[in-house]
């Protein structure tokens, strides 16, 4: 997969849909946290954070909703390729992105990130009628809404203008306060940070 992003609301145009890995906003989305959602039968995605905040984020996955996204994500992070991934865009009051295993590696050249993905084929959308309250984990796409691959992201806040139109696969159950936390980008950048913070260590309880 290449040039991840989400495009929301109808807002990009020509010259910035070429700016890969941007999640456009609109106004009106506030930020606050909801309480965090309680833990279901499905695996934990346990996420160490490093950087200018650390802590720990644990987020229930949902294969009962989203199946083939709830097993690439386990796949990957079983494979240990979302180690020292960062937070590329976080836009306060929105959401926090990361997940480009690609091109968002620590120690590396990370002006890239956002536009890369795994080797692994891009998954089919899962829409459901889950919502995207604060604190939910949402997979990062493109235009086509079968183009998710390896980037996600936690909302900050509700989102309701994203419901039905990508995939919702998990919630997070632990730390939210670290997720609230995470360094924001700039707002004239759109969300994108500078020195960012990043998942440290990423593993799954089953």
């Amino acid at each position: 997969m290449s040039d991840a992003r989400i495009i929301i609301g109808g807002l990009a145009s020509i010259g910035v849909a070429a700016l890969a890995g941007f999640l456009w906003f609109s106004n009106g989305i506030h930020s606050g946290a909801s309480a965090q959602a309680e833990d279901t039968s499905g695996p934990n995605l346990v996420i160490e954070v490093g950087g200018s905040v650390t802590g720990r984020i644990v987020i229930d996955l949902r294969p009962d909703v989203a199946p083939g996204h709830v097993a690439r994500i386990v796949e990957l992070a079983e494979a240990g390729v979302y180690d020292n991934v960062v937070f590329h865009r976080v836009i306060d009051g929105f959401m926090a992105q990361t997940g480009d295993v690609q091109y968002g590696k620590m120690g590396g050249d990370i002006a890239m990130a956002g536009r890369g993905g795994s080797d692994l084929p891009d998954l089919k959308a899962e829409f459901s009628a889950l919502p995207f309250d604060a604190g939910v984990l949402g997979m990062a796409r493109s235009a086509d809404p079968d183009s998710g691959n390896s980037q996600f992201f936690i909302t900050l806040a509700p989102a309701p203008h994203l419901n039905g139109d990508y995939t919702v696969f998990g919630s997070v159950i632990e730390g939210m306060d670290v997720v609230n936390a995470i360094k924001k980008g700039a707002a004239g950048e759109n969300g994108l940070v500078t020195d960012p913070d990043f998942m440290a260590k990423v593993t799954v309880e089953k």
